[in-house]
C-alpha cells in the first residue's frame, strides 16, 4: 500500500526537478532570514543563486549539531515565534540541548510523513497502535501519534516506562501494532515472560521500531519473542523527528527516504567529500519543506549507505540501509573501527546468550581495552555449574569477535537480568577513557 502515490512514485526526473525548486526556495529563505546562514554562505562564497543544479549543493557548507547548540534556543528559526506552534528539544546530556520548532504546516507535513510510514508497514484505519515512544520534548511519541491519527487508526498514547502496565494494556486493549525502540521491545518481551504472559499470543502483528541502531539478528529475536513483523523506521529530531524514512511491507530491504521533503547525501566523515550512492558514509540531510526550522546539509553522524535501485513496492525514492552506528559513537580499539551494532550481531548469533550487553572501554597504559559483558539465558545459567560450558561460550564469543570484527575483547558472562534495562534508547557503551 502507498499513502501518497502521486509523490511517492514520482519518476526520478520529476522528483529531482521538484527537489531543485524546493531547495532554491529554502536556501533563499534561510539566507535572508537567518543570520547564521547568511554568514555561513558568505564565508563559503556562495549565495542561493549558486544553486543552478542539485550538484551545486556540495559547494555549500555543512550545518552541525554544534551550530544548533551555539544558536540555542531559537537562533536558527526561519519563522517568527508567532507562527511556531510546537517546540521539541533533545535531552542535552552531551551539551546544550538542541531545540526544534514547527509551524502548523510543519506539523501537518510531519503527520503525513508518519502516515506514509504506517501505511508502508501495512497499517490502516482498522488498526490499534500502542505507542510506547516517549511523549514530551522527545519527538518520537507525538510524531507517531499524529501519524497514526492521520491514517485514522486508533492510538493508545502509552509513552515510555511503566513496563508492567504496558503489558497489561497490550493484553486488555489488544492493539495490533506497537511503536517503541527495539531494545524496549525486547525488554517488554522479557518482562512479559517473567509475569507469565505469553507475548506471542497478543494481537500484535506489526512493530515499528527505531531511535537506535539495531541488527537483523535483533529483528529476528523480536519477531520470535512477540510474534509480529518488525519494521525499521528512521528519523531524527533536527530534521523532523521520526518519519524521515521507512521500510515497506513488500520488500523490507532498506528504508525509503521521503525525498520530496528531504534531500540526502552520503559523505566521507573524515574529508566531507560527497560519495556515490551505494558507498557507506555519513548521512547528510537538507530539509526541503520545513518552515520553522529548515536546515541545509545537516551532518547526522549516522553511518549508512544509499540504494538507488527501484523497489518492487513501486516507490521511486532512494532507500537507505540500516544505520550501522554513528561516526561519533564509533569505537576505535587498537586501530580497529567497530560499532556496537556489529558486536551485537556477533552476540545474538551464539546460542545461550541474551541480546542484553554492555561494552566497557578502558585504557591500560597506552593500550585500549574492550570488555564485553553479556547475559546468559535462564536455561544456560541454570546449567552453568559446568565451568567447561561457560569457558566454551567465552572462547566462542572471543573467537567470533576476532574472526568477524578483528578485535580482541575480554568476555564477562553475567547472570540473567543483571544488565540495566532501557525504557528508551539503550546505553550500550561505558567509555572509561574519558573519565
Amino acid at each position: 500500500m502507498i499513502y501518497n502515490e502521486e509523490f511517492e512514485t514520482l519518476p526520478r526526473e520529476a522528483l529531482e526537478a521538484l527537489q531543485l525548486k524546493r531547495l532554491q526556495q529554502v536556501a533563499s529563505r534561510l539566507y535572508h532570514n537567518v543570520g547564521f546562514y547568511k554568514k555561513s554562505f558568505d564565508r563559503a562564497g556562495v549565495t542561493p543563486e549558486s544553486l543552478r543544479t542539485l550538484e551545486d549543493l556540495k559547494r555549500f557548507p555543512f550545518t552541525t549539531k554544534q551550530d544548533l547548540r551555539d544558536n540555542y534556543p531559537f537562533g536558527l528559526f526561519a519563522a517568527p515565534m508567532s507562527n511556531v506552534v510546537r517546540l521539541h528539544a533533545s535531552s542535552g546530556t552531551t551539551g546544550a540541548s538542541t531545540v526544534v520548532g514547527y509551524t502548523k504546516r510543519d506539523i501537518d507535513t510531519w503527520a503525513e510523513l508518519m502516515g506514509r510510514c504506517f501505511v508502508a508497514a501495512g497499517l490502516t484505519k482498522n488498526d490499534v497502535i500502542h505507542n510506547a515512544y516517549g511523549y514530551g520534548l522527545f519527538t518520537g511519541g507525538l510524531g507517531a501519534h499524529y501519524g497514526a491519527e492521520k491514517i485514522g487508526a486508533s492510538v493508545v498514547p502509552m509513552s515510555g516506562g511503566n513496563t508492567k502496565r504496558q503489558i497489561m494494556i497490550l493484553q486488555d486493549f489488544r492493539p495490533t501494532a506497537i511503536c517503541c525502540t527495539p531494545s524496549y521491545a525486547l525488554n517488554l518481551a522479557e518482562q512479559g515472560r517473567a509475569m507469565g504472559v505469553d507475548m506471542r499470543s497478543l494481537a500484535l502483528r506489526v512493530g515499528v521500531f527505531g531511535a537506535e541502531p539495531w541488527s537483523e539478528q535483533m529483528r529476528a529475536e523480536i519477531e520470535k519473542a512477540m510474534n509480529l513483523k518488525a519494521f525499521n523506521i528512521y528519523g531524527l529530531s533536527e530534521i523532523m523527528g521520526p518519519g524521515v524514512a521507512m521500510e515497506c511491507d513488500e520488500a523490507r530491504d532498506g528504508m525509503h527516504i521521503f525525498e520530496d521533503h528531504f534531500l540526502v547525501e552520503t559523505i566521507d566523515p573524515e574529508t566531507g567529500e560527497v560519495l556515490p550512492p551505494g558507498a557507506e558514509g555519513e548521512l547528510v540531510f537538507t530539509t526541503l519543506t520545513k518552515e520553522a526550522f529548515p536546515l541545509i546539509r545537516y551532518r547526522t553522524r549516522d553511518i549508512s549507505r544509499l540504494n538507488p535501485a527501484p523497489c518492487r513496492c513501486g516507490r521511486t525514492h532512494y532507500r537507505m540501509g540500516r544505520v550501522m552506528g554513528r561516526s561519533d559513537d564509533m569505537l576505535i580499539i587498537r586501530g580497529v573501527n567497530v560499532f556496537p551494532s556489529q558486536i551485537e550481531a556477533v552476540l545474538v548469533g551464539i546460542e545461550g546468550l541474551e541480546p542484553h550487553y554492555q561494552l566497557i572501554v578502558d585504557r591500560e597504559g597506552t593500550l585500549d581495552t574492550l570488555e564485553v559483558q553479556v547475559e546468559l539465558t535462564e536455561k544456560q545459567f541454570d546449567g552453568a555449574d559446568e565451568v567447561k560450558v561457560l569457558q566454551r561460550l567465552e572462547n566462542q564469543l572471543k573467537k567470533d569477535m576476532k574472526d568477524y570484527l578483528g578485535i580482541t575483547a575480554r568476555i564477562k558472562l553475567v547472570e540473567p537480568k543483571t544488565i540495566q534495562r532501557s525504557e528508551g534508547k539503550a546505553s550500550r557503551v561505558i567509555d572509561k577513557r574519558k573519565l
